[in-house]
C-alpha cells in the first residue's frame, strides 16, 4: 500500500504533467487557427485554376502531354504525406494503416515528413526519397516534391503517382485519404469533402493558344500539380495541429481527473492514519489506568 509521501510525488508529477500539455494544448491550439485559415484561404484559388484549367483542357483538342499520358500500372508511388512530430493522437497511426495497405514490391514511397519515414524503414519498403516542410508550408517545398514525382513520372520508373494525407474536415475530424496526382485524368480540388469532388465542366467558347496548345497546357500542367501538392501540404498540417490540440486537452482532462483520484485516495490514507493514531493513544491512555 502506498504511503502519504508516495502519493505526494505522485500528486506532484502528474501535475507537472498537465502543466506542460496545458502549455502544448495552446500552442497547439495558436498553430492550429494559422493551418487552418492558410487551407481554407487557399481553397478558393485551388478552384478558381481548376475551372480555368478544366476550360481549357476541354477547348485543347486531341492534346497529347508526357503528364496525361495513362499506361498499365506496373509500379506505383505513394507521396505519404506525415507529421515530424509526434503527440497527436491517432493522426499519424491512422495514416500509417492506410500506407501499409499497398503492395510492398509495387509500390515506392516518396515521404514528406520524418514519422512517414520512420514507417518506411522501419516496415522495410522501399523509399525513393525523403523531404520536410515547415509548420507554414512554402510554396517551394511543394514544388520541389512536386518535381521530384513529375520526374519519376515522366523517365518511366513509376507509372501511377498518389498522395496519401490527412483531409482536413473539422478540427474534431481529419480523415486520411488517397488521391490521384499522376497522370493527370481528371482536374480536381482538395477540399473539405473529397467525394463531393468531379471533373469540372468545360466552357463552351473557344480559345486560341499562343503559341500552341502544347506551350501553354505544357506550362499550367506542372503549375497545376504544384499547386495541388501544396493545398495538400496545408490541409495536412492544419489537421496536424488540430488533432495534437485536441489529444493535449484530452491528456490535460485526464491528468485533472488522476489528481482529482489521488487527492481522494491521499485523504482517505490520511484519515485512516490518524484515527489508527487516536485509536493507539485510547488504547495506552486505558492500558495505564
Amino acid at each position: 500500500m502506498p504511503s502519504t509521501r508516495d502519493i505526494r510525488r505522485r500528486i506532484k508529477s502528474v501535475k507537472n504533467t498537465a502543466q506542460i500539455t496545458k502549455a502544448m494544448q495552446m500552442v497547439a491550439a495558436s498553430k492550429m487557427r494559422k493551418a487552418q485559415q492558410a487551407a481554407i484561404s487557399g481553397r478558393p484559388y485551388a478552384t478558381l485554376m481548376n475551372q480555368m484549367l478544366g476550360e481549357v483542357t476541354s477547348n485543347a483538342g486531341d492534346f497529347t502531354h508526357p503528364l496525361i499520358e495513362i499506361r498499365e500500372v506496373k509500379k506505383r508511388a505513394i507521396i505519404l504525406v506525415s507529421t515530424d512530430k509526434g503527440l497527436c493522437g491517432g493522426l499519424n497511426g491512422n495514416l500509417m494503416r492506410e500506407a501499409a495497405k499497398f503492395d510492398r514490391n509495387t509500390t515506392v514511397f516518396i515521404t514528406a515528413g520524418r514519422k512517414g519515414s520512420q514507417f518506411i524503414a522501419r516496415t522495410q519498403r522501399q523509399l525513393a526519397a525523403e523531404f520536410t516542410y515547415k509548420d507554414a508550408p512554402l510554396f517551394a517545398e511543394a514544388r520541389a516534391i512536386s518535381k521530384f514525382a513529375r520526374e519519376m513520372f515522366t523517365k518511366g520508373e513509376v507509372d501511377q503517382v498518389d498522395i496519401l494525407f490527412t483531409n482536413f474536415i473539422s478540427i474534431l475530424n481529419q480523415r486520411p485519404e488517397v488521391i490521384p496526382f499522376l497522370p493527370v485524368r481528371e482536374v480536381k480540388g482538395v477540399g473539405t469533402k473529397v467525394h463531393d469532388e468531379g471533373a469540372l465542366a468545360g466552357g463552351t467558347g473557344g480559345f486560341l493558344f499562343e503559341p500552341d496548345v502544347e506551350s501553354v497546357l505544357g506550362a499550367l500542367l506542372p503549375h497545376y500539380l504544384n499547386y495541388r501538392l501544396y493545398q495538400v501540404l496545408l490541409e495536412a498540417k492544419a489537421s496536424e495541429h488540430s488533432s495534437r490540440m485536441v489529444a493535449m486537452k484530452n491528456a490535460t482532462d485526464n491528468a485533472k481527473q488522476i489528481i482529482k483520484d489521488l487527492t481522494l485516495e491521499y485523504n482517505k490514507l490520511r484519515q485512516a492514519n490518524i484515527t489508527k493514531e487516536l485509536l493507539e493513544i485510547t488504547s495506552a491512555a486505558m492500558a495505564m489506568g
